[in-house]
C-alpha cells in the first residue's frame, strides 16, 4: 500500500496540471493562440534558463558521475537507432520518419523529468536528475535536429552544414552550454580562491529561480492546452507504434537493463533520474522543432499528446516497481 500512495503522489500531480490546461482551454478561459505563444516562450526563455539554472547549481564537476552519464546517454543512442529502423517499417515518408523517431526516443526529461525524480527521491532526486540534464538534454536535441532535417519534406541527402547549424541554433543547446561556460568559470575562482559566485547578485539569483520554479508548472497548462483527442485517422498506425514504443518499450530497455546491470552500482537518487528519463512522455518542444526543420507536425503533436496520456501509467508502474523492489 504504502508503495501504492507513493507511486500515486508521483503521477497526479502531473495529470492535475496537464488536464488544467486542457480545460481552461476547453471552457474559453485561455485563447486559441495561447498554446502557440506559450510554447514559443517555453522554447525561448524558459526552458534555456531553467537548463542553466540546473546546470549551474551542479555543486562542482567532480559530484558528476561519469558511469550513469554514460550509461544514459548509450541507451539514448540504442533507443535513437532502434527508432530509426522502426521508422522505416512503419512509414516510407520522409516527414512522417522525421516526426516518428523524435517521437520515440526524446523524453519530456526538462519538464516532466526532473520534477519527478524529485518525486521519486526528494532534492537529491533533483540533483541527480539535473546533473544527468546537462548531458542528455544536448544530446536529444542534436538527435533530434539531425533526425528532422534529414527526413525533412523534400530531402534527398544529408546536409551536415545545415544539421549543424540546427544543432548551433536550438535554444535549449545554448542554454546548457552557457551554463557549463559559467560553471567553468565557477570553478576557476575556486582554484584561484576568489569568492564571487555569479548567484552572489541577488537580482540574478532571484530572477533564475522564478523562472525556473514557473517553467514546469506553466509548461505542463501549455500542453494540456494543446490536447486534442480527435487522433487522425490516416495517422493510426503510426501513432500506435510510436505510443507503444515510447510509453512501453523504451522505458523496459531503459530501466530494465540499469536495474540488471547496475542495481547495486546506482544510488536511489540516480535510479529516480534514469526513471524519470524513460518514462517521461515526448518532450513538447518536438513540436516547433518540427515544424520548423521539416517534419509531419500533425503527427509530431498527435504523439506529444498521446505519449503524455498514456506516460501517466508508464509513470505510475514505473515508480511503484521500483519502490516495491526497494530501490527507493
Amino acid at each position: 500500500m504504502e508503495s501504492l500512495v507513493f507511486a500515486i503522489n508521483a503521477v497526479v500531480p502531473i495529470v492535475i496540471m496537464t488536464a488544467l490546461g486542457y480545460f481552461l482551454k476547453r471552457f474559453g478561459i485561455i485563447g486559441k493562440n495561447f498554446s502557440k505563444e506559450g510554447n514559443r516562450l517555453i522554447f525561448k526563455i524558459f526552458l534555456p534558463v531553467m537548463l542553466f539554472t540546473n546546470v549551474y547549481k551542479i555543486e562542482n564537476l567532480k559530484s558528476v558521475d561519469l558511469g550513469h552519464v554514460f550509461y544514459s546517454a548509450a541507451a539514448v543512442l540504442i533507443i535513437f537507432a532502434g527508432a530509426v529502423v522502426l521508422s522505416g517499417l512503419v512509414t516510407k515518408e520522409g516527414a512522417k520518419k522525421g516526426a516518428f523517431i523524435q517521437g520515440v526516443f526524446r523524453s519530456n526529461y526538462a519538464l516532466i523529468g526532473i520534477p519527478l525524480a524529485g518525486s521519486l527521491f526528494g532534492e537529491e532526486g533533483i540533483a541527480a536528475a539535473a546533473v544527468l540534464s546537462a548531458f542528455v538534454i544536448p544530446l536529444f536535441n542534436v538527435l533530434a535536429v539531425a533526425a528532422l532535417i534529414s527526413f525533412g519534406k523534400g530531402k534527398e541527402k544529408v546536409n551536415f552544414s545545415e544539421i549543424l547549424a540546427g544543432i548551433l541554433k536550438n535554444p535549449l543547446i545554448q542554454g546548457v552550454a552557457v551554463g557549463f561556460g559559467a560553471l567553468l568559470v565557477r570553478e576557476v575562482f575556486v582554484a584561484a580562491d576568489i569568492s564571487f559566485r555569479l548567484f552572489d547578485i541577488g537580482f540574478v539569483s532571484k530572477t533564475a529561480e522564478y523562472i525556473s520554479a514557473m517553467t514546469t508548472p506553466f509548461s505542463l497548462i501549455v500542453l494540456g492546452a494543446d490536447f486534442e483527442f480527435s487522433a487522425v485517422a490516416s495517422l493510426k498506425k503510426e501513432i500506435g507504434f510510436a505510443v507503444a514504443a515510447r510509453c512501453a518499450a523504451v522505458p523496459l530497455l531503459g530501466i530494465g537493463a540499469a536495474l540488471l546491470l547496475f542495481q547495486n552500482s546506482f544510488s536511489g537518487a540516480q535510479f529516480a533520474a534514469i526513471a524519470a528519463l524513460f518514462s517521461a512522455p515526448v518532450a513538447v518542444s518536438s513540436v516547433p522543432m518540427a515544424q520548423e526543420m521539416g517534419g509531419d507536425v500533425t503527427l509530431a503533436g498527435q504523439i506529444v499528446v498521446w505519449t503524455t496520456v498514456f506516460s501517466a501509467g508508464t509513470i505510475f508502474v514505473s515508480s511503484f516497481l521500483l519502490k516495491a523492489a526497494g530501490i527507493f
